[in-house]
């Protein structure tokens, strides 16, 4: 199965088989990447009375418990509920479509004892007009599965976050666990300036982090399939896929 669409007075060719997962999972078989001093996700049979939810166990099914952080437990797609008092939720703000969005790799640049992603570092790439970026700042091999507690991860200073909501981006994908740093006393300056919040909330835009981008794809413009489980809270797990796009011949 196969698409076309048009980006910008280009049409573009798309393979629905040739999807690209960027997620991590949790649970036995997972990747289990954390942050923030979450612990591991937990997954067990359900006791009901004399019911145990486990074949092996010698019950007819399997039925499991679930317990998870959604910020800490692998791929996941917040809104601004994040950081608002009242409640939101991702599944009531955020839509689930496809769309298009460009893929960039940045360097960070040292500061201190820190790495950050500076906005001079976003101006030195291509910076397509799309409704989603994907920033890639970490080869696949060193990220997928890492527990990032404690490391004091790369993040976004405010003014290039900035210049990507000027840019007009509703959806930033990161492969970093926040888009902040791991310690900021609460703050969470580049969550506010993302949602521009609280002067002129942005309610429709989301932030997906612990995201994995394969060596293998170029920068340049794929199509996004953004979704996650439908889970009334502030951040629920997510399953982003690029597909590729091959411009056709006029």
């Amino acid at each position: 199965m196969h698409l076309e669409c048009q980006i910008d007075d280009v049409k573009y060719f798309s393979s629905l088989h040739a999807g690209v997962d960027l997620s991590q999972g949790f649970g036995p078989g997972g990747d289990n990447a954390l942050a923030f001093h979450i612990p591991p996700a937990e997954i067990a049979p359900i006791h009901v009375g004399d019911f145990v939810g486990s074949v092996a166990a010698g019950s007819g099914a399997n039925c499991e418990v679930i317990q998870f952080c959604a910020h800490g437990n692998g791929t996941h797609t917040e809104c601004i509920g994040h950081i608002t008092r009242e409640r939101h939720s991702v599944n009531q703000l955020i839509r689930t479509e496809i769309m298009a969005a460009c893929l960039v790799s940045v360097t960070p640049e040292k500061r201190g004892n820190d790495w950050v992603i500076t906005a001079a570092g976003l101006n030195d790439s291509p910076l397509h007009r799309t409704p989603a970026i994907i920033i890639r700042t970490n080869n696949i091999s060193d990220i997928r599965g890492k527990n990032w507690s404690g490391t004091n991860p790369c993040y976004f200073e405010p003014a290039a976050i900035q210049l990507l909501v000027d840019a007009g981006y509703e959806h930033i994908l990161t492969d970093l666990p926040s888009i902040d740093r791991e310690e900021d006393a609460g703050a969470l300056a580049s969550h506010h300036v993302w949602w521009q919040y609280p002067q002129n909330p942005r309610n429709h835009a989301s932030i997906t982090e612990l995201i994995v981008v394969p060596e293998k794809l170029q920068d340049e413009l794929y199509l996004l399939n953004l979704q996650f489980a439908p889970i009334e809270s502030d951040a629920a797990p997510s399953r982003p896929i690029v597909y590729p796009l091959i411009p056709v011949n006029p």
